[in-house]
């Protein structure tokens, strides 16, 4: 109750000072009067009662309140100093570049030491899940995308790209309802339009370029990831090696006769019949599953029929 009185004394004497100082008008001045005579009399104090007084005025106090509400504040209840927005966005800025020289896992980097300093900004999550579907992680793009918009549920971009991550992880149903939300919040993006007119299409027709055992040749081929792990598997001398084996193999009209003893000698499989073949076409998918499992792993649950477009969603904040 001493609290009570105590809030009531000062909101009492924060109107004694209007009364004297706040430049009112005769009408205002005598509504105060009435106000002032109520809540003493509700509360049981009077402006003389000096006990009731505490070391800092009611505006002081309102000014102190509304400050730290508006700070940043992290999942340690800590404030996010000034120091620390700037130099996230410094950190973020940098990300950005990254992204414009297709340096994508640097620009993750960046992207998740900004939030490491400032957790609560919508733009970094997006912008790093932007990076990750350039990297074939829809996975995380998607975990990224939810973070943004449950910090920022007005924020249309995490919208569409959340769209995005999910058009290519084939799951064109929930991609629709994202791109919609987008479309609502800005209804002129012309890359929202054309990706829900997509998802809507593929929603109602299978991939011609899927196989029957649900490998999407096209997606593959149209994933990042996957392109430079073939490419850095493509100069690796093993792999070169088994290759020039395979090609120089019985049907290949041009092989010469003495690729199987090179074979041999190498220790790679010669595949001189359809079981040799078959051998270093495993040797060749065991080097891929080495060199990247997880992507690996996320191409076989992955079915892509088409590539969202992301024209208009390059720019990063």
């Amino acid at each position: 109750m001493e609290d009570k009185k105590c809030l009531a004394f000062s909101i009492i004497q924060y109107l004694h000072d209007q009364l004297q100082n706040g430049g009112l008008s005769s009408d205002a001045q005598e509504s105060l009067e009435v106000a002032i005579q109520c809540l003493e009399t509700a509360f049981e104090v009077s402006i003389e009662d000096q006990s009731l007084a505490v070391s800092e005025t009611l505006p002081e106090l309102f000014a102190a309140a509304t400050k730290r509400e508006s700070s940043e504040v992290n999942p340690a209840g800590s404030s996010v100093s000034e120091e620390d927005i700037a130099e996230a966005e410094r950190l973020k800025t940098e990300g950005n570049e990254q992204m414009k020289v297709e340096n994508f896992e640097s620009a993750i980097s960046y992207y998740t030491r900004a939030l490491e300093l400032n957790p609560k900004n919508a733009v970094y999550f997006c912008n790093r899940a932007a990076a990750y579907s350039k990297l074939g992680n829809y996975a995380g793009a998607v975990r990224d995308c939810e973070e943004a918009i449950g910090i920022d549920p007005s924020y249309s971009k995490a919208y569409g790209r959340m769209g995005l991550a999910l058009a290519s992880l084939n799951k064109h149903a929930e991609a629709v309802g994202f791109y919609k939300r987008a479309l609502e919040l800005d209804p002129d993006n012309d890359s929202y339009k054309s990706n829900l007119k997509i998802a809507e299409q593929k929603m109602e027709v299978p991939s011609p370029m899927s196989a029957p055992g649900g490998f999407d040749l096209a997606g593959l081929l149209n994933n990042p990831g996957f392109m430079s792990m073939a490419s850095n598997l493509m100069n690796n001398p093993q792999v070169q090696q088994l290759m020039s084996g395979m090609i120089s193999g019985p049907h290949n009209p041009m092989a010469g006769a003495g690729a199987g003893a090179g074979a041999a000698a190498t220790g790679n499989p010669n595949p001189t019949d359809l079981a040799g073949l078959i051998q270093a076409g495993q040797q060749f998918a065991q080097q891929m599953q080495q060199q990247n499992p997880e992507l690996i792993e996320q191409l076989r649950s992955q079915i892509r029929s088409r590539t969202p477009s992301a024209s208009n969603d390059e720019q990063h904040q």
